[in-house]
């Protein structure tokens, strides 16, 4: 049994496993020089060698504990038909949301278009530098996919005030991507998945109508990893109740974001957790960082947990600071 799968199933506390999100990408130099030659991000993603490549590089080079596959979640919008580009210094953009044409796609089509997906995953399924590890496949969730639908670009400044004015819209999508993230999910789990995550991103934009956007969509979500017999991972990064959450979703284990009381978050939860440090103190200095690092691994040292992050590794991380981190996990006693 894999290390994490050591903490998901047998609940096991005297080991802390090691990843973290982003781990497969623009920190790493080896990365920058494939992305250079390889402008156009989404062809990147369907380069089922290159993707091959770039998953393996953080294991290769720091030896976590499990590889995340090199995709994204806005590749289910693309797979279902929505032009999706990512622009320099502006991030995703996506085309007009054409639900008409996007509910005539079948799941042939949608998973002939991301084939090249599935090809990484059963590529690194018996891969020497996966032994003994997991190799983790990931969806967006409902409701962070449909606000990029929707909003056809990032909401980091929020959401416009005409997001939820056409709630015929807003159904008919989030039924048509609870059809198609299912698809993902089994298509990467046929293919080798060991474990699946499920990011909301933007989990913490949500105002009002928790059951309609983040507690029944991701429940149908995880109920349906849970029936492949595979164990499932819920980052609902920005929410204010944790414990809410876990109550109602029952996910495998619960990611959390750097804005969470550890200490207190756990006197309340009764599944194993993953992550927490604030990606940010990659960039101060080797002190803090392992005074960071150790206040997680006290924290959580009687309960099932999995050293990450509370977001995804920053572009100017350096390196020297991961072999750091690694390091101070791994020599936690």
């Amino acid at each position: 049994m894999t290390p994490i799968q050591e903490c998901l199933i047998n609940k096991n506390t005297k080991i802390n496993p090691v990843w973290l999100m982003r781990q497969a990408g623009r920190y790493l130099p080896e990365f920058r020089e494939i992305r250079k030659l390889n402008p156009d991000f989404i062809k990147l993603c369907l380069n089922h060698n290159l993707s091959e490549e770039i998953t393996l590089q953080p294991i290769k080079r720091f030896g976590f504990d499990a590889a995340i596959i090199f995709s994204d979640i806005l590749m289910l919008p693309f797979g279902i038909g929505q032009t999706v580009q990512f622009k320099k210094n502006f991030g995703p953009s996506l085309g007009i949301l054409e639900l008409d044409k996007l509910q005539k796609v079948t799941n042939n089509d949608f998973s002939e278009n991301l084939l090249p997906v599935y090809k990484l995953l059963s590529n690194l399924k018996n891969n020497k530098d996966l032994e003994n590890r997991d190799l983790i496949g990931f969806v967006g969730a409902p409701w962070t996919l449909l606000v990029y639908m929707i909003n056809k670009v990032s909401p980091k400044k929020g959401l416009s005030k005409e997001f939820f004015k056409d709630k015929i819209l807003i159904n008919e999508t989030l039924d048509l991507l609870d059809k198609f993230i299912k698809i993902h999910i089994e298509n990467q789990i046929k293919a080798g998945a060991t474990i699946i995550q499920i990011f909301d991103s933007w989990a913490g934009l949500i105002q009002n109508d928790f059951d309609k956007f983040l507690y029944n969509p991701t429940l149908s979500i995880v109920n349906y990893v849970k029936s492949l017999g595979v164990p499932v991972i819920c980052f609902p990064r920005g929410i204010s109740d944790y414990v809410k959450f876990t109550k109602i979703v029952k996910p495998s284990m619960i990611n959390i974001d750097y804005n969470v009381d550890p200490k207190n978050l756990i006197k309340f939860l009764d599944i194993p957790v993953q992550g927490g440090l604030d990606p940010k103190i990659l960039l101060s200095n080797r002190e803090n960082l392992k005074k960071q690092i150790n206040s997680y691994l006290e924290v959580f040292r009687d309960h099932p947990y999995v050293f990450n992050l509370g977001h995804g590794i920053l572009p100017e991380t350096e390196i020297d600071m991961v072999y750091e981190l690694v390091e101070t996990v791994r020599n936690y006693k």
